[in-house]
């Protein structure tokens, strides 16, 4: 056997004792905690518009720290579905409010969790009062994503929310008209 391939093998075992040593300390899993997601509540409301938030734990439960570098709240109603109202999404460090709509982002050390404020904001559109509009409100999803770095490549996350008419009723106190 030649030099070369010593030198060769050599770099081989090299990288697979990396392989094996990163796998055994881990990557970052940051885990949305749905379940114990906050029922919707309101921030803000006048004659045209209305701000709902929720809040929502995000616990890292791997074995490495994760960097939560953006998120944004991306709510899921296309005017086909239903379209007297408009409705816009922003996400919050909760405790750390911001007027900029930007996500400060965060360091999320391995077994720890912080808590996002998801916020919901609906207009009334088309002439209508807001109780009018919310009278005939649907279901529909409301997506944070989430963008986060660690030991993986940067990726994007979704966790998904769904915004029921029950719920919205409950929490507006108008009654939803089925038609």
């Amino acid at each position: 056997m030649a030099i070369y391939d010593w030198v060769i093998l050599f770099f081989l075992a090299v990288y697979f004792i990396m392989l094996i040593y990163l796998d055994r300390r881990g990557t970052e899993i940051v885990v949305p905690q749905l379940d114990k997601r906050k029922d919707f509540t309101v921030e803000s409301r006048d004659d045209k518009s209305i701000t709902l938030s929720t809040v929502v734990e995000f616990a890292n439960v791997g074995k490495q720290s994760a960097l939560i570098v953006d998120a944004i709240v991306k709510p899921q109603l296309p005017y086909e579905q239903y379209d007297g109202i408009a409705v816009r999404g922003k996400a919050e460090v909760e405790g750390k409010p911001r007027e900029d709509d930007y996500f400060e982002g965060l360091v999320l050390e391995h077994k720890q969790s912080f808590n996002m404020v998801a916020k919901v904001t609906m207009t009334a559109r088309k002439g209508m009062t807001l109780n009018e509009a919310l009278s005939h409100m649907v279901d529909f999803p409301v997506e944070i994503i989430y963008r986060e770095v660690g030991r993986n490549p940067m990726h994007f996350s979704i966790a998904r929310i769904i915004l029921t008419t029950e719920e919205l009723s409950r929490v507006t106190g108008v009654q939803i008209i089925t038609d």
